[in-house]
């Protein structure tokens, strides 16, 4: 309760009781009345007792006043300190007084005080307030009510209860807004008040089943409460409503050859009544066939219509029948629909094909529009299921040309190889039109004959056949088999050397081949000094007609051996392999000795020479440079060096086994003064007979005279370098060669200006030779060949270059 209606229940209660309470004598009456309304606040004040009873404040605490509830349990006490009677506890009205016999309800209270003692009754009046609201026993109320009941039939309906009293108990009841039903309040003897529901329009299930509707209850407090209940009216079904098919009419396709058992169709007839009244049983109208009702059965509970014997296209297209559903009522009612089954025909027969001529096999060069088979197909079906397709692989190199009516013709439409694929698996595959699609195939294979139309082909076009120099005659070099991709003579090759003649001499008598299996042999023993190479070419030829062939280069290189022994070409050696020389004892320490040159005919590892010392007298006197062959003096000569000094020098080649040659060098000593004029000038004893001008002179001799010999071999080695090959020594050179040193077999010779170079070389071991090029014109030439110790002077009246050795 709000506060503000507690201090108007206050007002009109409890003021006008304190009020008569004082106004009367205390010894008048034996009980003090007081009225409070329920639900007070604790401890909210109900009045001064103390006041009203005439007791002395001060005095309550010592004459213990007290208060006790007189069969109740105790909601007020008194305040000790002021005399006022306060609520302990929340008092109910509806807790407290339970039963609505009565309006008023009453507190009965002791209040006791020794000192005298003495008693006083009191009796506090518990006023009712609007504080709780109607309801129904029941939440929600359930009505079943025929859609055949009579307008203005009366249904009882549960009360609304209110634990309230007087104005604020049930007062009105009120109904949701409803077309079909309305209220009727009704007093009782007691004065409560409850409601009837009347029908007032009549119910139809089939449009509504249930009603909901909301009863409310108002209570006459101030402000009014009210509850509510819900009321749910079931109508109950008459059988007024017969069954009914969606559709008046059906038309079903049925394919012909239909499994026995299939549903064809299944019919549904509804009925808007409920229970049994909307429970159907299918059957055939007396206006179905027999035949029909025997090819076609009817399920009477779910309306399946199902095929109950074979159906044939040919023998009827058309089936029609009439079904009946009637409900399960005592007084049924039903419905009817037609239903009309058109038989589809069936794609049920296979579509033929049959070869009626065949070639095979056939060349694989056969022209493209070439005729190769002819075929013909069938259907025995009716329009689409009749209409056939003839096909074949699209992978394939042939196409399909109709001729006539379900004839059609096999051609080349692309050039055969039978090299990639040497026959063909060919599937004809006739399709019909119908759906589904029924089809049959049928396989030939054809075969391609060979043609010659591939060129034999060699692995490489280009063989390097390496060989080793000094083979024996007849071994085999390499095996050079072409591949040809045809058939049986097609296929057969021979193979043969494409003659060439190289210094007069044919490659069939150097090389041989195998012309079955192309082996490639040699027919004599080669000689890298002599023949380094030969290039010629090899045919493979097949045995068609035509025949087609195909040639490659075959490149033979010789690879030189270690089969030249190193031939000591400086210094020279007339007789025999001791060569003596003269030197100075004054010679001066890295002075030039002797140089060793020599040469291997063979090549690159095998003619590469070191030089080392076999013997020597002292080897602490001499060098010897390995590479190339220069013998100098390590220091002076002294006295008591002997005067002959013997050198033995080895020259070795690379080779595996390496081969060397040997020269020994027999050194004299000679003093630098002549002896012969001691006695007659006081000269010394060491003098050199070979004074500086007499060897320069010699030297100058020499030197014209080697100038003059360069002059010769230079002319004929340039005449010499027309020759018909370049792979064959000249033989210019080698006369030369015999002129120079005739000990010197024409076997070791070698075609390498490096030998001449090397040969000059050795000639001019104590000097330079010079060779001035050409000079412009009116100019001079001059070729000197000067001693080591002094340099080179040039003369000329230009300044041309010099080759110095």
């Amino acid at each position: 309760m709000a506060r503000h209606e507690r201090q108007s229940f206050w007002l009109r209660y409890v003021s006008p009781f304190m009020i008569l309470v004082s106004m009367m004598d205390t010894k008048a009456s034996a009980v003090t009345h007081y009225s409070i309304p329920e639900e007070m606040e604790e401890r909210a004040v109900v009045a001064n007792l103390a006041s009203d009873l005439g007791l002395d404040v001060r005095t309550l605490y010592e004459r213990k006043m007290r208060i006790d509830a007189v069969a109740n349990k105790k909601y007020i006490d008194i305040n000790k300190d002021t005399g006022e009677l306060f609520i302990l506890e929340k008092i109910d009205r509806e807790f407290l007084c339970p039963l609505r016999t009565t309006t008023s309800c009453f507190l009965k209270l002791d209040a006791a005080i020794e000192n005298p003692i003495r008693m006083f009754n009191i009796e506090v009046e518990i006023l009712d307030i609007n504080d709780n609201a109607p309801h129904f026993r029941r939440e929600t109320m359930h009505l079943d009510i025929s859609e055949s009941s009579p307008t203005g039939e009366r249904f009882s309906l549960n009360n609304a209860v209110d634990p309230d009293v007087g104005a604020n108990s049930v007062k009105d009841y009120h109904l949701s807004p409803s077309e079909h039903f309305a209220i009727e309040i009704q007093t009782g003897r007691d004065g409560s008040k409850f409601a009837d529901l009347i029908l007032k329009t009549h119910l139809d299930r089939e449009a509504q089943a249930v009603h909901r509707l909301v009863l409310t209850a108002v209570d006459g407090g101030v402000p009014a409460r009210s509850g509510t209940a819900n009321i749910v009216v079931r109508v109950l079904d008459i059988n007024d409503n017969a069954p009914s098919f969606n559709k008046d009419g059906y038309k079903v396709d049925l394919m012909e050859n239909s499994p026995i058992g299939s549903l064809v169709i299944k019919v549904n007839a509804t009925d808007r009544d409920e229970g049994s009244n909307s429970e159907t049983i299918y059957s055939y109208s007396l206006y179905t066939s027999e035949k029909t009702q025997n090819t076609f059965s009817l399920n009477p509970d779910s309306g399946e219509i199902r095929v109950k014997e074979m159906i044939n296209y040919e023998y009827l297209k058309i089936y029609d029948m009439e079904i009946i559903a009637t409900d399960k009522s005592p007084n049924p009612l039903s419905g009817q629909c037609k239903v009309t089954i058109l038989v589809t025909d069936m794609n049920d027969n296979h579509p033929e094909i049959s070869i009626k001529s065949f070639q095979s096999p056939i060349k694989e060069n056969a022209a493209i529009d070439t005729v190769i088979a002819v075929i013909s197909v069938s259907d025995t079906d009716s329009g689409d299921n009749g209409i056939v397709d003839l096909k074949i692989p699209a992978s394939m190199p042939f196409k399909l040309r109709e001729s006539s009516d379900n004839y059609f013709e096999l051609l080349i439409s692309e050039p055969l190889d039978r090299e990639k694929v040497p026959e063909y698996e060919i599937t004809f595959t006739v399709t019909d039109r119908g759906s589904p699609p029924l089809s049959d195939n049928e396989t030939m294979t054809l075969e391609l004959l060979d043609v010659n139309d591939n060129v034999p082909k060699f692995p490489q076009s280009f063989y390097t056949i390496r060989v080793m120099e000094n083979n024996a005659p007849g071994a085999l070099l390499d095996s050079l088999t072409a591949y040809d991709p045809d058939l049986h003579e097609n296929q057969y090759l021979v193979y043969f050397i494409i003659e060439r003649e190289i210094a007069n001499t044919s490659m069939s008598m150097l090389f041989s081949i195998n012309p079955e299996n192309g082996k490639l042999y040699a027919l004599k023993t080669f000689d890298y000094e002599i023949e380094k190479e030969f290039l010629f070419h090899i045919e493979a030829r097949d045995s068609g007609v035509p025949p087609l062939s195909s040639n490659v280069t075959v490149h033979i290189i010789i690879v030189d051996q270690n089969d030249n022994t190193p031939v000591i070409v400086s210094p020279w050696r007339a007789h025999g392999s001791v060569v003596e020389e003269k030197i100075p004892r004054s010679t001066d320490k890295g002075s030039l000795v002797s140089k060793v040159i020599a040469i291997d005919g063979d090549s690159v590892l095998n003619s590469r020479i070191t030089y080392q010392f076999l013997q020597v007298t002292d080897a602490t006197l001499f060098s010897l440079d390995q590479y190339n062959g220069e013998i100098r003096t390590m220091r002076m000569f002294s006295y008591r060096d002997p005067r002959l000094q013997r050198l033995v020098v080895v020259a070795k080649d690379n080779g595996e086994p390496a081969l060397s040659a040997t020269v020994t060098i027999k050194l004299s000593t000679v003093e630098t003064a002549v002896k012969a004029y001691s006695d007659m000038t006081e000269v010394p004893l060491e003098y050199d007979i070979f004074s500086d001008l007499n060897l320069y002179l010699v030297i100058g001799l020499g030197s014209v005279s080697f100038l003059l010999l360069i002059t010769i071999l230079v002319t004929i080695v340039l005449k010499c370098q027309k020759p018909k090959s370049s792979k064959a020594a000249p033989p210019c050179r080698n006369s030369v060669i015999s002129e120079r040193n005739s000990t010197i077999a024409d076997s070791t010779l070698v075609s390498n200006d490096a030998y001449w170079y090397s040969l000059f070389l050795a000639e001019t071991r104590k000097g330079k030779l010079v060779v001035r090029q050409p000079a412009p014109k009116g100019s001079r030439y001059i070729v000197s060949s000067l001693p080591r110790s002094t340099g080179l002077t040039e003369t000329s009246d230009s300044a041309p270059s010099t080759l110095q050795v």
